[in-house]
């Protein structure tokens, strides 16, 4: 899997969306499974998986936040929100 660089999959960010990259050491396991989740579901990549994993996790630790929440149902059921 190539590292992670959010400026090439512009398509689940807004065009008034920041984009801070990192860079992430996954373990092996974690990262097999994501290769295997992204290869047998093609409309997924893993830059949608962190996107919609990290945002999940806020929501479930209570960050209540609009855009948080557009982002992650955006991810998981492949929406665009535009205001």
């Amino acid at each position: 899997m190539n590292k992670l660089d959010f400026a090439k999959n512009s398509k689940v960010l807004n065009q008034k969306d920041k984009v801070i990259s990192f860079n992430c050491e996954l373990q092996e396991n974690l990262q097999k499974a994501m290769k295997e989740f992204v290869e047998e579901h093609p409309n997924w990549d893993q830059y949608r998986i962190l996107q919609a994993a990290i945002a999940g996790f806020l929501m479930q630790k209570g960050f209540q936040n609009r855009d948080l929440t557009r982002l992650y149902v955006g991810n998981m059921f492949s929406m665009n929100f535009e205001d």
